[in-house]
């Protein structure tokens, strides 16, 4: 038995995707630890991985706009996550070293310094699209200019505070470069230029877990379901969820409604046939809907997919935009503009998708890619493949 010590970043986008691995590895016998915040500690201790509290800077701040992922509101987000990374540093030093660190690649640069520390392997685990020489996102979606001042400053920090944890090269750090592999939570299918990607890549495709902390979900009635959420951190969309409403209004559908934690009062008069959630059981929702309006985040649309269901993207950043142009280019669903968006054309686009039976046999081959990528123990193979000793 190895002991696995797991590391994410705040956000279900990053935690979700992991519980199924940490699930898997702990049905298989192995000590899994998980550093998380209260937020997350139930459906992290669902997994049977033992729950090691620690406290975010990013939780409980009125302050705090979530950056997006471009420009100067890229460098914003780095050094938000310096300031993170420092806090949980400090939190994490008398950790018990354990064989083999899992952590989240994009964000997660404590689970990378602290596997250093300790000199133990490290498995990133990748939510979203990865980037090499022949697709990455900052050639089109996350550009910022690298001789602005203020990135400059930025790089200067950053390398000055990874050089007094022992590491040299920033670029080496930021790629991850010391991780002996990286598990890729989306078929190879539905990676930009997946073929491109070597054996250190993994695509495993979701390792979804049960989430019964969510509870259950049932229809109704005989109506057909629609599924709306904007995702848990750009959902600060009063106006799009008004739209929502008058597009959902006298339609024959069921209509679920994620808003987050936006006060309620604000939406004005909601449709009977319309459910409001601060946050819906999205896979219990999934597994009877027939259309999905989603910002695409990649946790979502990987949902969605596993479900076979339809997608009418609205993405609200960045790296949505790529996931939502991949889900047009595939023919898996359809694309709206975030600002734009009527209730004719939203509700035009759901009938459409749910109507197509073209996307349907798409969503069916994408469905075959995911079983076939293997999931939860297809990771935990890849994780144990890498453990010290095998």
């Amino acid at each position: 038995m190895a002991t696995i010590a797991f590391f994410a970043p705040v956000g279900a986008g990053h935690v979700n995707p992991t519980l199924g691995v940490a699930a898997e590895l702990v049905r298989r016998g192995h000590r899994v630890t998980y550093a998380t915040t209260a937020a997350f500690a139930e459906r992290v201790a669902e997994t049977g991985a033992e729950v090691v509290p620690v406290t975010s800077t990013w939780e409980g701040r009125d302050d705090m706009k979530v950056p997006q992922m471009h420009g100067r509101e890229l460098v914003r987000a780095m050094g938000l996550l310096l300031e993170e990374t420092k806090a949980m540093l400090a939190q994490l030093e008398g950790a018990e070293r354990p064989d083999l660190v899992v952590h989240d690649g994009p964000m997660c640069w404590w689970g990378r310094i602290l596997a250093g520390r300790w000199g133990v392997p490290a498995v990133e685990t990748w939510p979203n699209l990865v980037s090499n020489e022949h697709w990455s996102m900052s050639t089109k979606y996350t550009t910022v200019n690298p001789l602005s001042p203020r990135f400059l400053l930025m790089a200067v920090r950053l390398g000055r505070f990874l050089r007094e944890q022992g590491f040299g090269g920033l670029e080496a750090f930021m790629r991850g470069d010391a991780a002996a592999l990286r598990l890729v939570m989306l078929p190879r299918a539905f990676q930009y230029a997946g073929e491109t990607f070597t054996d250190r890549y993994a695509f495993v495709g979701p390792a979804l877990s049960e989430r019964s902390y969510q509870g259950g979900w049932k229809p109704s009635g005989d109506l057909p379901v629609a599924l709306v959420s904007l995702g848990t951190a750009y959902n600060d969309r009063p106006g799009f969820y008004r739209t929502v409403l008058r597009a959902a209004a006298d339609r024959p559908w069921q209509v679920v409604l994620a808003v987050g934690g936006m006060d309620q009062a604000v939406l004005g008069p909601v449709p009977p046939n319309v459910e409001v959630h601060r946050q819906a059981p999205q896979l219990a929702v999934l597994r009877h809907a027939r259309a999905f309006v989603t910002h695409a985040g990649m946790g979502g649309t990987m949902e969605s997919l596993h479900f076979g269901v339809p997608m009418v993207a609205v993405p609200q950043m960045a790296e949505q935009r790529a996931n939502a142009d991949r889900i047009a280019e595939l023919g898996l669903g359809t694309v709206l503009p975030p600002e734009e968006v009527t209730a004719e054309q939203l509700w035009g686009a759901v009938e459409s998708v749910a109507a197509d039976e073209d996307i349907r046999g798409r969503l069916a081959r994408m469905r075959q890619e995911m079983t076939a990528a293997g999931g939860a123990p297809a990771a935990a193979d890849a994780v144990e493949e890498i453990l010290p000793g095998r």
